[in-house]
């Protein structure tokens, strides 16, 4: 048994130094994402082909040209590796109250998002929120990392001995603190990153950073989340508002410079 937590930690640990400082993201964080960029852009741009074919566009050529304002305003803000791209935005007829971006250069908004985001502010902070994921690896990050625990784990069940009942079940617990203890808070710390970023973005296209905040407020009335926060892939709306709070005063000088020179976003 000694021999068996000794194998599973050595091999986690070694797991986790590869981990630590492998590439950095546009804030700095280090972080660990394996798979060259090509190939998550081919599966992005995969994954966007069959969503197209499950699901389609909207025909309502006025929120196709909102949305598509919103993403090309947000783009044009960019770094020049991804402002430079040839973005595909969609605009999805679906009332789930969601949008997404895939690396490949893809982007997409679901009908049912425009619900709740009430104005050009609040769609941008979600859409430059999504953005924020394929600009910081979020997606290689987390395919890398759960690669990574799960060949730690299988490494461990390898060299702990024969099967019995006893290590099926501490390996099943081991599974269960990989997930929360790993998988989780890096999908956590995916959302507040990107939250932070995708604010940025928006205050540099003109677009009213505030509007964030009452974004998430909005949000809070329409889903009704009782998960812990501890065990969710996401931070809660409370902490999502405050940290968008306490960044938002060098995004609402950026955005307050725009407005005075009267450059503020125009996607009415």
């Amino acid at each position: 048994m000694v021999f068996m937590k000794v194998s599973f930690k050595a091999a986690l640990a070694a797991t986790l130094v590869v981990m630590v400082g492998c590439s950095s993201s546009p804030t700095g964080r280090k972080q660990f994402a394996v798979l060259p960029d090509s190939q998550m852009d081919t599966m992005g741009v995969e994954s966007f082909a069959e969503m197209k074919k499950e699901t389609p566009a909207s025909p309502n050529a006025t929120l196709r040209k909102h949305v598509q304002c919103v993403a090309d305003t947000l783009i044009a803000v960019l770094p020049n590796k991804y402002r430079n791209q040839e973005w595909e935005v969609v605009l999805f007829d679906d009332e789930q109250v969601n949008a997404f971006a895939l690396p490949g250069y893809k982007v997409g908004v679901y009908t049912g998002l425009l619900k709740v985001a009430e104005n050009q502010s609040q769609l941008a902070a979600v859409v430059g929120h999504e953005l924020a994921h394929v600009i910081a690896r979020h997606g290689n990050e987390r395919v890398s990392t759960q690669f990574a625990t799960s060949q730690a784990l299988a490494l461990g069940y390898q060299l702990s001995g024969e099967d019995s009942p006893e290590k099926i079940v501490i390996f099943q617990a081991l599974g269960i603190g990989v997930q929360v203890g790993i998988i989780l808070p890096f999908s956590r710390t995916h959302e507040s990153e990107a939250d932070l970023l995708g604010l940025e973005y928006m205050a540099k296209a003109g677009f009213d950073p505030r509007e964030s905040v009452q974004l998430w407020r909005n949000m809070s009335t329409w889903t009704n989340s009782k998960t812990p926060e501890l065990l969710s892939t996401h931070p809660s709306h409370s902490t999502r508002i405050d940290d968008l709070e306490d960044n938002m005063s060098p995004n609402l000088a950026t955005y307050n410079a725009l407005v005075a020179q009267n450059k503020q976003a125009k996607c009415y």
